[in-house]
C-alpha cells in the first residue's frame, strides 16, 4: 500500500514488481530448470529457488518472489508467505558477511551477550543492520547447534567457536579489510551471495570445502556413540569452585569450557549483580 510522509495509507496498491533485465533472467531461468527438475512436485523447489534469486541481489526482493511465482506458477502471495516465514531469506540489502552471534542460553551464558553488544558498539550497528561499507550484517541468532564450542560465532554460516569479545572485534575487523579468515571448523568463507548459490543446490568450488570436515564436539557425540553400542565413561560434573572427591580423579571434560565465564548477570560475580528471582 502506498503511504504519505506521515504515514498515512492512501489504500492504494502497490504497483507489480519489476522484471529482471533480459540477460539476469535469461541465466536464472537456465539454472531453475535444473532445480525444479529434481522434483516431482516443482513447487518443492521453491526454498531453493529463493536461495537462487538471493544470490543474484543479496537478498529476496520483490522482483525475485515475482521471479519464482513465475517459475513455478504459484501467486506472488505464496511465494512470500514462504519467504517472510524463515529467517535464512534476507529481505533487505545485507553484507558480504553475515556475522551471526549466538545467545541462547549456553552461549550467552559462555559470554555471546557480551560478544553481541560489544559488535554492536564495535561496528555501530544494531541487530540486522548492515556496516556502512556493505561488509558486515550483525544479527543475533537463537542457536548454533554447536554447544560444546560455546559461545560461538558464524560467517556465512561457517563456525567460529569458542570466541571472545577481543577474537569477534578482531574478526569482524578482518572481514571488512578484505584479509584472509580461516573458520574454526568447515569449508573457507565466501560471500553470501556465494553461500545462496551453494544453499540453492550448486557445487560449491571453493577449493577444499567438500573435503573440509565441520562434526560436532565429543559431548554431543556421546548419545550417537551409546546408540551404538560403545561403552562411554561415565562423567561427574562438579560445582564451580568445588573439586573432585578425594578418592575420585577428576573428571575429563570433553566440552571446550568447563565453566561458564563471568560475562552474564547470571552470575554473581558479574559487575551488574546476580539475577533477580521470580517474584522480585
Amino acid at each position: 500500500m502506498t503511504t504519505t510522509p506521515e504515514g498515512v495509507s492512501l489504500g492504494m496498491p502497490q504497483l507489480p514488481a519489476p522484471d529482471y533485465p533480459d540477460d539476469v533472467r535469461a541465466r536464472l531461468e537456465a539454472d531453475a530448470r535444473e532445480i525444479v527438475a529434481r522434483y516431482p512436485d516443482s513447487r518443492s523447489a521453491l526454498l531453493p529457488l529463493l536461495h537462487l534469486v538471493q544470490s543474484q541481489e543479496g537478498h529476496v526482493t520483490r522482483t525475485g518472489m515475482r521471479f519464482c511465482a513465475d517459475v513455478l506458477n504459484l501467486t506472488t502471495a505464496e511465494v512470500t508467505a514462504v519467504a517472510t516465514f524463515y529467517s535464512m531469506y534476507r529481505r533487505k540489502p545485507s553484507g558480504d558477511y553475515q556475522v551471526g552471534v549466538c545467545t541462547n542460553t549456553l552461549c550467552a551464558v559462555m559470554g555471546g551477550d557480551a560478544i553481541f553488544e560489544a559488535l554492536q558498539d564495535h561496528l555501530g550497528v544494531g541487530n540486522g543492520e548492515t556496516t556502512d561499507d556493505g561488509k558486515v550484517t550483525l544479527e543475533h541468532i537463537e542457536c548454533n547447534a554447536a554447544c560444546d564450542f560455546a559461545p560461538v560465532v558464524m560467517v556465512n554460516w561457517e563456525f567460529f567457536d569458542n570466541q571472545t569479545v577481543a577474537s569477534a572485534k578482531r574478526l569482524v575487523d578482518d572481514l571488512r579489510a578484505g584479509a584472509q579468515v580461516a573458520p574454526t571448523r568447515g569449508a573457507p568463507l565466501c560471500t553470501f551471495k556465494d553461500t545462496a548459490r551453494i544453499l540453492a543446490g550448486f557445487p560449491d568450488e571453493r577449493e577444499g570445502a567438500v573435503e573440509a570436515g565441520g562434526s560436532a564436539g565429543p559431548a554431543s557425540l556421546i548419545g550417537l556413540r551409546l546408540a551404538k553400542g560403545e561403552n562411554v565413561a561415565a562423567r561427574v560434573v562438579h560445582p564451580r569452585g568445588g573439586g573432585a572427591p578425594q578418592d575420585q580423579p577428576p573428571a575429563e571434560h570433553l566440552s571446550s569450557h568447563d565453566a561458564p565465564q563471568d560475562t552474564s548477570a547470571s552470575d554473581p560475580s558479574h559487575p551488574s549483580g546476580p539475577a533477580a528471582e521470580e517474584g522480585e
